[in-house]
């Protein structure tokens, strides 16, 4: 699965990490604001890497959460959704808007192909990237260090680093200008 190679979804071992993912996503989401040392555990427990800085605004939902690294102080606000069949790297201080979604799953055009298998590709964003809310980030997509993706953007391409990029399908819009000495230039 994780190679991207043609796998059954319906697994023992597959459906019971998918179950533990979505008991541990439960959780979380059951959370209050002042329950944040609660929290903090259950991100650890859920994913990969990062849950140890990552600013998590519930709900969120994953396939099996083990896939998820993350760089230091990453953000994901309200009903974010991570499809991780694969693996996604997100670098330091990346931030997603309400409800993005990243999905790595891929499924067969056969349809009788389609019933039992399916695969994936991974994701990778880099540090300090931007997604506006509702926007999706297909499988298999690199978006570079510093892009900003515009809100309702379908990502089905990479992206790279230090431009502007929205539509659907996301293009590339505009680089993003420098900051100066004397302030920011937008």
């Amino acid at each position: 699965m994780l190679a991207g190679e043609l796998y059954d979804p319906h697994d023992a071992e597959l459906v019971r990490a998918r179950h533990r993912a979505r008991d541990l996503c439960r959780s979380l989401n059951d959370t209050r604001e002042d329950q944040q040392t609660e929290r903090r555990a259950v991100l650890t427990a859920l994913l990969g890497a990062g849950g140890d800085t990552v600013w998590m605004q519930p709900p969120f939902f994953c396939d099996y959460g083990a896939n998820i690294h993350l760089g230091v102080r990453v953000f994901f606000n309200f009903n974010c959704t991570v499809l991780d069949v694969c693996e996604v790297r997100i670098g330091d201080h990346a931030q997603f808007g309400s409800g993005v979604q990243i999905l790595t799953p891929l499924h067969p055009m056969d349809a009788a192909l389609r019933r039992r298998q399916e695969f994936g590709k991974p994701i990778a964003i880099g540090a300090d990237v931007w997604v506006g809310a509702g926007a999706l980030i297909l499988a298999g997509v690199r978006i570079g260090a510093r892009a900003v993706i515009g809100a309702g953007s379908v990502v089905t391409r990479d992206v790279p680093e230090d431009v502007f990029a929205a539509g659907n399908p996301c293009r590339v819009i505009r680089p993003i200008a420098k900051p100066t000495a004397g302030g920011l230039d937008g």
